[in-house]
């Protein structure tokens, strides 16, 4: 019935658990085998309004609680009102372990969370990183990270070092309410976490469908529970086990109208007991007076109204002003809404408790405890509902101002419910004397939510705010920079088309209103947007004239990253020349005004523009990374360790590859970067497939290769070399179902992407014995890889056809392109690029009848592989 000591225990009767037997067990065997099997897993519990979400969470609870191991037992419940404050539910956990009130001041509150992560994670190095992101997401420093790996890696590692010490269960309630950063930071944590006895328990109602699509989806050990409505028999056993001796006609007319909710039963008792009809006799209820002339509402919402009706006017007046401030709230803020004394609100209060319409939050983890809240969020909804608009207005403009200036939470933190606030008091009353006023302030507190959001990496809810702000504003100048700030924040999520039209509508904007410089910043980042597009014609086209607008003015940051990003653009376009002058602007200015992330990136992009420049390209990579590494830029980093491990192995330099790829896989692995693991793990694979390890090389590629086809070019350049090994051992089904995770791309002047293109068009018609395919195929790969500095690839690519054309009685036809090979220097000839080329010129002599030649040449070819 309740926790150690009692805790949690009901003020009023709990009704009897009944019909969830199957469903209980099923949550309870999860858990255990999440612990035994130390395996990160989600259970889904999915119902109506009512149905007994929270009452299975409050049984497994208990459960939990009466078992003989210690477990880490964690609640968090996302907020309705505001579309989701982004990660509330993940902040009260960590409060919760930490023992930090909602209110708590600030250097309290830092002290409990630094003896909390002291307490919990041991290694000191990992405590200076993962400490400062927990402050950031509980609002406590302005700002750790901005990177949403970073700060998912942070919160994760601290779960996992809970649950080192064992089980670990969080539990997210109304997680259809949650904000889109949360439920990606579930799937990170399941997906990252695999390994570890993490158990997340998710209560939401059906429309988490329509807010969160997918979600749970791609998670290994995930299973859904849908909670049907209770059979009769069940919904008998719940009404006769709170009320023995109801006569059969109630029964029978409460089991009709509550079409199997369990909720409604129970409400309805709880009716009966408001009106004196039913009294506490021990564990039961009696009945004092007459049931004969009951009317049983038809609905739940109607049930619930007829219940607040018959409340005393001032507890009435009371729940109305707390259903304004949310499923839960504080004497404070309801004497604050209605202007009324904190003790008279007080002795309300615990009367409506006493009637179970509201409880007290008296759990000492709870970052909540002392708090009062609705027993069912539907109460809330129809109190707010039976307001009137003049009154809603009033009270909501009052609620945003007690938040901001007297609740003793960050307001930053609630920013989004202060805005919601002022928005919803202007949509009661659009035509009010100072309607504009108020759309003013709820436009700076959607700004505020929306940075705040930012901060913490959950770009998609940012952006919302940004657009609900847009859409607040007549000013076009205001619209765009809140248009050119959603389309920043839509592309750090990827969502390249949202921000090629957010950005788009800026730039117009801008360019109405005369403001020419911001015009061509905000088309300088569209045009990255349209690069990662792989639209790289149309980024040129806005690229230039941006460029001419911004150099006019006086070198700046912005300026700085455009001319590098331009210079990366231009490479890949294949404009070396004009990719060297942009990159040299970059460094200038990055030099002169110490811009760290530029030079990071300007130097990496100048190692990928020389040419035949081996020594120079790995130096630059080198301090690419040194001061990535210094500034703890995240993308810059890796990009650098990606580019140094290609060039180290141009250099035939395994040993450091070896090194660099598990320090890159590390970092990648830590700061949950997805995409760059995959592509250090499938370099990592290829690096074994080079040194004979072929079963290993196929093992580790289980852990990165993709569930669906992919065009991203890393991954898909990583999966083709499976697929060639998968062919030179004769596996030709495996061979093709790797083809099949390739996704095609369309004609595009990426020159990454074409390569990848043109390889598995090679090896496909390797595969399929196209003798004039494979001919042209090589003919057109060979010079640009050779443009591009990969002597390696080309050498490779002639050494792939060689066999088919040598069949063909034609491997004369690939000496011309091992010919062009050896015209690059020296230097830039690897064991790969000897190998190959020796390869091809002996198998080609010795077709010719030319033996002696080609044992010359073979003898070349292994003198070079063996050393």
């Amino acid at each position: 019935v309740s926790g150690r000591g009692g805790e949690g225990r009901s003020s009023g009767l709990e009704a009897p658990f009944v019909g969830r037997d199957r469903e209980f067990r099923l949550v309870r065997e999860h858990f255990h085998a999440s612990a035994a099997d130390r395996r990160a897993t989600l259970v889904s519990v999915i119902g109506v309004a009512g149905i007994g979400k929270s009452r299975l969470a409050w049984e497994f609870e208990k459960h939990v609680d009466g078992l003989a191991d210690d477990v880490w037992w964690h609640r968090g419940r996302c907020l309705a009102y505001g579309d989701g404050v982004a990660y509330w539910a993940l902040a009260e956990m960590v409060r919760g372990r930490a023992g930090i009130l909602e209110d708590e001041d600030e250097s309290s509150a830092l002290a409990k969370l630094r003896a909390c992560v002291a307490e919990h994670v041991p290694d000191a190095e990992e405590r200076e990183w993962v400490e400062p992101r927990l402050q950031h997401l509980l609002g406590l420093v302005e700002r750790a990270s901005s990177d949403r790996n970073d700060l998912f890696s942070a919160w994760r590692v601290f779960f996992e070092r809970l649950a080192d010490d064992g089980a670990t269960v969080l539990v997210f309630e109304d997680l259809h309410w949650a904000d889109s950063g949360l439920v990606e930071f579930v799937e990170h944590l399941l997906e990252w976490s695999r390994s570890y006895p993490i158990f997340v328990l998710a209560l939401s109602r059906p429309e988490i469908a329509e807010r969160h699509p997918g979600f749970g989806s791609h998670v290994r050990s995930a299973t859904t529970l849908m909670l049907d409505p209770l059979s009769d028999e069940a919904m008998y056993e719940l009404l006769t086990g709170l009320v023995p001796g109801l006569p059969a006609e109630t029964r029978e007319a409460i089991r009709e109208r509550a079409d199997g909710i369990p909720l409604y039963a129970v409400e309805t008792v709880r009716m009966l007991l408001d009106r004196g009809l039913l009294e506490r006799a021990g564990d039961t209820y009696a009945i004092t007076g007459s049931l004969d002339e009951l009317a049983v509402p038809e609905t739940l919402h109607a049930l619930i109204a007829a219940r607040l009706d018959g409340l005393d006017e001032g507890e009435r007046r009371l729940l109305e002003h707390a259903s304004v401030l949310g499923k839960t709230f504080n004497v404070r803020g309801l004497a604050a809404l209605g202007g009324a004394d904190e003790g008279d609100v007080q002795r309300l209060l615990d009367g409506l408790v006493r009637k179970e319409v509201l409880s007290l939050d008296t759990d000492p983890r709870s970052p909540e405890r002392g708090q009062y809240g609705f027993l069912q969020a539907l109460v809330q909804r129809v109190a707010y509902e039976t307001l009137a608009r003049r009154d809603r207005r009033a009270l909501h403009l009052a609620a945003a101002a007690y938040l901001a200036e007297e609740a003793g939470i960050d307001p930053d933190e609630i920013a989004e419910v202060i805005a919601t606030h002022y928005r919803d008091a202007s949509d009661a009353d659009p035509e009010a004397a100072d309607a504009a006023e108020v759309r003013t302030k709820a436009i700076a507190w959607l700004r505020r939510a929306g940075e705040r959001s930012a901060s913490l990496a959950s770009p998609e809810d940012a952006r919302r705010a940004f657009d609900q702000a847009v859409a607040l504003t007549d000013d076009p100048r205001e619209q765009a920079a809140l248009l050119e700030r959603a389309g920043m924040l839509a592309h750090d999520a990827a969502e390249i088309d949202v921000a090629i039209e957010r950005l788009g509508a800026a730039r117009s904007l801008y360019d109405g209103e005369g403001l020419s410089r911001d015009a061509a910043r905000t088309a300088a980042w569209l045009s990255v947007a349209h690069w990662n597009r792989g639209q790289i014609d149309e980024a040129v086209a806005l690229v230039e004239p941006a460029f001419a607008v911004l150099a006019a003015d006086e070198p700046n940051a912005d300026l700085a990253m455009l001319a590098a990003e331009s210079a990366r653009i231009y490479h890949f376009r294949g404009d070396r020349e004009l990719a060297l002058e942009r990159v040299e602007f970059a460094l200038d200015i990055a030099e002169a005004q110490e811009l760290p992330e530029v030079l990071s990136h300007a130097l990496n992009t100048k190692a990928l523009v020389l040419k035949g420049r081996r020594h120079e390209s790995i130096a630059l990579l080198r301090e690419a990374l040194a001061i990535a590494l210094e500034h703890d830029l995240l993308t810059a980093a890796l990009r650098a360790y990606n580019n140094l491990i290609v060039h180290l192995n141009i250099a035939d330099k395994q040993d450091e590859v070896r090194r660099i790829e598990a320090e890159a896989q590390e970092l990648a692995r830590a700061r949950g970067h997805r995409q760059f693991f995959i592509a250090f793990a499938g370099s990592h694979s290829f690096s074994l497939l080079a040194t004979g390890e072929w079963d290993e090389a196929f093992a580790s590629a289980e852990e990165w290769l993709p569930v669906e086809p992919t065009a991203q070019s890393g991954q898909a350049v990583s999966t083709l070399w499976m697929a060639q090994a998968a062919l030179e051992r004769g596996a030709d089904a495996d061979a093709r179902r790797l083809f099949d995770l390739v996704a095609d791309v369309e004609d595009t002047t990426d020159q990454q992407l074409m390569m990848s293109k043109r390889f598995k068009a090679l090896l496909l018609a390797i595969a399929d014995d196209r003798v004039d395919d494979v001919r042209s195929l090589a003919d057109e790969m060979v010079a640009p890889l050779l443009e591009y500095g990969y002597t390696d690839a080309a050498a490779a690519t002639a050494g792939l056809a060689l066999d088919v054309l040598q069949d063909a009685g034609d491997p004369a036809h690939l000496l011309p392109l091992v010919d062009l090979i050896d015209t690059v220097p020296t230097m830039m000839q690897t064991r790969g690029t000897r190998i190959e080329t020796a390869r091809v010129r002996g198998v080609a002599a010795s077709c010719a009848g030319e033996h002696e030649r080609a044992c010359d040449h073979f003898a070349e070819g292994l003198s070079a592989a063996r050393n």
